[in-house]
């Protein structure tokens, strides 16, 4: 061993910490920032669908009405032309949040406002339960790029 190298081996051990932890950092700022991005985007799902949904309940005359307007806007949104089983239990989980939206646009007066966020909330809770993901994730159909073709 040269008397350089014990320097040089501590200098090289420090460059590969720096290196290390440089690695390290970088992959928590990605991690985080695909975090916030999900979280942005189902923040825009979130306001856009329940945008939909407080549009379609609006014109409704009773609860029943509303329901089913609300339902019909999650299956145009989601694409659903067709019933299952899985579907109709997601309808179902979501009609409690049809109604808030309808008794809110209506409040009785002295009545505290209802709290559609939470009943949105307890929807999305039991989807992520229920099923395994976030309820966002339906929104994210990968929708192939066709030719043009012109004749």
């Amino acid at each position: 061993m040269t008397p350089a190298s014990s320097f040089l081996d501590a200098l090289k051990a420090a460059a590969d910490d720096a290196a290390r932890a440089e690695d390290d950092f970088r992959r928590e700022v990605a991690e985080r920032t695909k975090a916030l991005e999900r979280e942005r985007s189902f923040a825009h799902r979130r306001l856009n669908f329940m945008r939909a949904v407080a549009d379609a309940v609006a014109s409704a005359e009773d609860e029943a009405v509303a329901v089913a307007a609300a339902n019909a806007v999650v299956q145009a949104k989601l694409g659903w032309a067709s019933d299952s089983e899985a579907r109709s239990e997601v309808l179902t989980a979501f009609a409690p949040v049809a109604k808030i939206v309808f008794a809110s646009l209506d409040p009785e007066s002295g009545a505290p406002a209802p709290d559609v966020v939470a009943a949105l909330r307890d929807f999305e809770s039991w989807y992520a339960t229920t099923r395994g993901s976030p309820f966002w994730v339906l929104f994210e159909t990968y929708m192939p790029e066709t030719p043009r073709v012109d004749f």
